[in-house]
């Protein structure tokens, strides 16, 4: 990085924090803190709930995970819109309604004070482990930067978080969010441009999206009915949608961005704003990610894209093996690039030949041998080496191919975003823990100035878990992967649990509370032998089934229950 990247990389990050402190210091009441005095417009609202759900790990993985996977990842978020309509319709109208700070509040007034607490924290097992992963995420980008020790790198980046979070609460996290969102956009798209900018002087946008296709990048739709593949347009309606619905619709890190908005109709506007755009903005990154591995085709590529291995192999025994294995990626990168460059004169002349997309393909079986070799080198090296580089791609590319001032910005976006996001969830656990768990079960009278106080507190208290974990967290297969398979564990119970509270009305709190316990038990054991350690080692059940399961379970046998408790009764 040059003097000009650290300029614009600090001035935009110091801008960010010091005019959110400026702007929302000084809250006098809870509802200020929490639900920023329910002054925010909609289209804020529709800023703020897309902020929080890009973190940075959606800039940092998703460019990776279409690198390598192609755009079929896009299907997660098929069931978003069809989300956003069914929250508008359903739950927006009863929060406002019941004039409720948190989701779970409503929960104590439908059901019970345990099933209200199950939900709440169900919620902060799973939020605050995932507050840890969104910290972690930059700390990965400036660690392999600067070289820096990577826990040093999760407590600064969380202090930077907690600092303006703890000041101005929500009010604060709304009002950086809308900067933070300006520069995440303005950088991609800038970043898309050079992209292809950078291609071969002879290759059109059509030339790319075909050597792409020939490589099998640009599956978009998959309408197998196989439930072990993790993303098909039905997982995608189905698992997906429960699991949007429930995150948008339960989840107090969703739910605290549009409780803040004016009116229920804000809130709804907000949300739609989001419908309509998060899907083509997933696209747009996933498309950003198939074009660095377009870029690729002729541009010098690593053996594997995390910096750490290579360091790891410099000082091993097998330095020599993975030598030759470099050397014959660099002779086969010419041979690719060769191949590739004969297939654009072929297209530019319309005739995609098919010759020549099958030796594309072939080349790009016989890399990933190369690459597959090299992971065996490594783990050799060291067994707990992460082989899987998906999260280092978009790093690789921004540090040595993008210009002076532009690193800077690139790197503003992704720790912008994990700011963004980490500032959404610390606001959601500190209010859920105070006004679900501390405020509920409190015996004394407090003024407004001590739940002020008590919110700030819990702020700083989650900060401080979520930078532990993020100091022990480990890289998964691919950071955004994990992130969803945490949420998909948690998800469909609680996501039940509010099903049944807006739409089964005959059943009672004792009943939703068991057959939630049940629910969850089921999910961690379904979790385990069918997609963590299933003997085959490959998964037999895509994990965003986990979100529809669950919440069947939680609706199924909360009816059952509540028809068996009402039949004991009548005898009775």
């Amino acid at each position: 990085m040059q003097q000009l990247d650290w300029i614009v990389l600090s001035i935009t990050l110091l801008f960010i924090i010091l005019y959110g402190v400026y702007k929302s210091s000084g809250s006098k009441n809870v509802e200020e803190y929490i639900l920023a005095n329910k002054e925010t417009p909609w289209w804020l609202v529709g800023l703020s709930v897309m902020a929080t759900q890009a973190s940075a790990i959606t800039f940092l993985s998703t460019p990776g995970q279409a690198y390598h996977d192609g755009m079929g990842f896009i299907q997660f978020y098929f069931g978003l819109p069809l989300a956003m309509v069914v929250i508008c319709i359903v739950f927006i109208p009863i929060y406002h309604k019941y004039k409720v700070f948190t989701a779970y509040q409503y929960l104590e007034l439908r059901f019970d004070l345990k099933t209200r607490s199950l939900a709440a924290f169900l919620f902060l097992i799973q939020r605050g482990l995932a507050a840890g992963i969104t910290i972690y995420a930059p700390s990965i980008i400036l660690s392999t930067l600067l070289g820096w020790n990577l826990t040093l790198l999760n407590i600064i980046i969380g202090i930077s978080v907690i600092f303006y979070t703890f000041i101005g609460g929500t009010k604060a996290v709304n009002i950086t969010q809308k900067q933070q969102m300006f520069v995440i956009l303005s950088g991609m798209f800038v970043t898309f441009y050079l992209i292809l900018h950078m291609l071969p002087n002879e290759m059109t946008f059509s030339n790319a999206l075909h050597i792409a296709g020939a490589n099998d990048k640009m599956n978009i739709l998959d309408f197998s009915l196989n439930t072990e593949s993790r993303y098909t347009f039905w997982t995608g309606i189905t698992g997906g949608f429960f699991l949007m619905l429930s995150y948008f619709g339960t989840d107090q890190t969703q739910v605290g961005r549009y409780l803040s908005g004016k009116t229920d109709r804000e809130s709804q506007l907000g949300l739609i704003m989001n419908g309509f755009l998060k899907v083509p903005m997933q696209f747009f990154i996933l498309l950003t990610g198939v074009m660095v591995f377009v870029f690729f085709q002729f541009n010098p590529v690593p053996l594997n894209f995390n910096p750490n291995n290579k360091i790891l192999i410099e000082n091993s025994k097998y330095k020599e093996d993975y030598t030759k294995l470099e050397k014959k990626l660099t002779n086969l990168s010419e041979e690719k690039k060769e191949y590739n460059l004969l297939y654009i004169d072929h297209l530019n002349q319309n005739f995609d030949n098919p010759i020549l997309r099958n030796k594309l393909k072939e080349l790009a079986g016989r890399e990933k041998d190369l690459r597959d070799q090299a992971k065996e080198i490594i783990e050799k090296v060291d067994l707990k080496a992460e082989t899987n580089d998906k999260d280092y791609v978009f790093l690789h590319f921004i540090l040595h191919y993008l210009p002076k001032g532009l690193i800077g910005l690139l790197l503003a976006v992704i720790i912008s975003a994990a700011m963004s996001s980490s500032a959404s969830e610390l606001t959601a656990l500190a209010s859920t823990t105070a006004i679900d768990i501390y405020k509920r079960n409190i015996k004394t009278e407090k003024t407004e100035k001590h739940f002020v106080h008590a919110t700030q507190f819990f702020t700083l208290g989650w900060g401080i878990i979520a930078i532990l974990f993020a100091c022990v967290c480990t890289l998964f297969e691919n950071l955004i992967q994990l992130v969803n398979i945490l949420g998909s564990i948690f998800y469909g119970t609680v996501l039940g649990i509010f099903l049944v509270a807006f739409l089964v009305k005959f059943v009672k709190g004792k009943s939703i509370f068991y057959s939630a316990a049940i629910s969850q038990i089921s999910i961690f054991v379904i979790y385990y032998y069918f997609i963590y350690i299933h003997p085959s080692g490959q998964e037999k059940l895509g994990y965003l089934w986990l979100n529809f399961i669950g919440a069947l379970i939680t609706i199924i046998l909360s009816s059952i229950f509540q028809f068996i408790s009402n039949l004991i009764a009548v005898r009775k």
